[in-house]
């Protein structure tokens, strides 16, 4: 008799997915990835890999190519509309943490870890749909795709983001993702329009009577290589209604938003094409995060709002708990309880930082912007501090061994 290999189910092909496909593979289990939409290079905004999620990536062997491809980030300092410096976060994040801070764009991320997961032999299907999962004893869990096709294996993660269809089977009845009101635009400008200057490599970020705004360099890219976003109260005007709209006419609300707001977002919004506009979501927390051979991972589990700078190496982050996991523990139910109690007061103290965060950029009157901003000064020295505990995390770290009876590996045989 020959013993083979578990085969993993993964749905899902942003972050979280292809990331654990590839330690998965790595780890001897077979991997096929799913992915709804085709494939499709140069979407996205951009985005900061956190210390944190560099140390998943330099497992993996990317965190050099990545911080090649994009840019380290070496603060994060905050202004007042009209130019008065806040303070500053996320200094010497190498030296503190052994990683930096690494902007960029999430398309380069997107392709670097779809192409090394190729390379890794990972099994990848495009527009493939989820439309059911068929999980019943004593036979392989099947997914069942929209295109009448389907695919068995030994378990199955949802690593389908905020809008999870693997999430309502887990929990039919589950909480749905929480609108946090806010709205975001942004996209990718050249690097000239924000190079000289004080400009140094980090992110500047300017808070308004209302609104936030932030700038940075995400890619040596001299034409796209700066990365920006505006958030701001939606204002009754979702997303969709504004992503309806021609660019021209988001471009106009923008400078209206931002008038009169520091050099040089106003030159950043003339000059801006291709603005993306995503609601503001998050998922604060679930019952559980798993259901027979099924389990959530990532956005489908956790989703956060980008205020914490945190979404994506969460992502990293539980790829890499759930393969050392996997590795460690042989029974697959007490593996995903595992993973569930390792993981969830973590991500979700992360999530309702990010909420937190949010609420800084709503509506004010000007006494109130006026006394946000000189509490912000006075404050930010202790929320810096406060947020090591986020870039510290080495989600790398091996799992002490448990004493086991029976196993998946075990049961398996061809």
């Amino acid at each position: 008799m020959v013993t083979r290999s578990p085969k993993a189910l993964i749905i899902g092909a942003g972050i979280a997915g292809p990331a654990a496909a590839i330690l998965l593979k790595r780890a001897g289990f077979n991997v096929e990835l799913f992915e709804a939409w085709p494939y499709s290079a140069g979407i996205g905004g951009g985005l900061q890999i956190a210390p944190n999620g560099m140390r998943v990536l330099a497992e993996i062997g990317l965190a050099d190519d990545m911080i090649a491809t994009g840019s380290i980030s070496e603060s994060f300092d905050f202004y007042s509309k009209s130019g008065r410096k806040l303070g500053s976060v996320n200094r010497s994040m190498q030296q503190r943490f052994g990683m930096p801070a690494v902007n960029m764009r999430r398309s380069d991320l997107l392709e670097t870890l779809i192409n090394r997961a190729w390379c890794e032999n990972v099994e990848l299907r495009f527009e493939k749909r989820l439309a059911r999962i068929e999980d019943r004893a004593d036979r392989p869990i099947v997914a069942h795709f929209s295109d009448g096709s389907s695919s068995e294996g030994d378990f199955l993660i949802g690593a389908d983001g905020v809008h999870s269809m693997v999430r309502q089977h887990v929990l039919p009845d589950g909480p749905r993702p929480f609108d946090t009101g806010l709205i975001s635009f942004g996209g990718f400008i050249p690097r000239s329009l924000i190079e000289g200057g004080a400009m140094g490599q980090g992110i500047e970020a300017t808070f308004g009577q209302s609104g936030f705004f932030g700038y940075g360099f995400c890619s040596p890219d001299p034409h796209c290589g700066a990365m920006w976003w505006s958030t701001q109260p939606s204002r009754g005007l979702d997303a969709a209604a504004h992503r309806s709209m021609d660019q021209e006419t988001i471009r106009r609300h923008l400078l209206d938003f931002h008038a009169g707001w520091r050099d040089p977002i106003p030159r950043i919004l003339h000059d801006a094409e291709g603005i993306l506009v995503t609601d503001t979501l998050d998922v604060a927390t679930l019952p559980v995060w798993s259901r027979g051979r099924t389990l959530l991972i990532g956005d489908a589990a956790h989703a956060t709002s980008p205020h914490a700078g945190q979404g994506a190496s969460l992502a990293l982050e539980d790829a890499m708990r759930l393969c050392r996991l996997m590795q460690e523990r042989r029974d697959l139910g007490e593996t995903f309880r595992a993973f569930e109690e390792e993981r969830r007061t973590r991500v979700e103290h992360i999530v309702a930082i990010a909420r937190r965060n949010g609420n800084s950029k709503r509506e004010f009157s000007a006494t109130g912007a006026w006394i946000r901003d000189r509490m912000f000064s006075a404050l930010i020295p202790f929320a810096s501090r406060g947020m090591d505990f986020m870039f510290a995390y080495d989600a790398t770290r091996e799992v002490t061994p448990r004493p086991e009876t029976s196993g998946l590996r075990d049961r398996q045989a061809a």
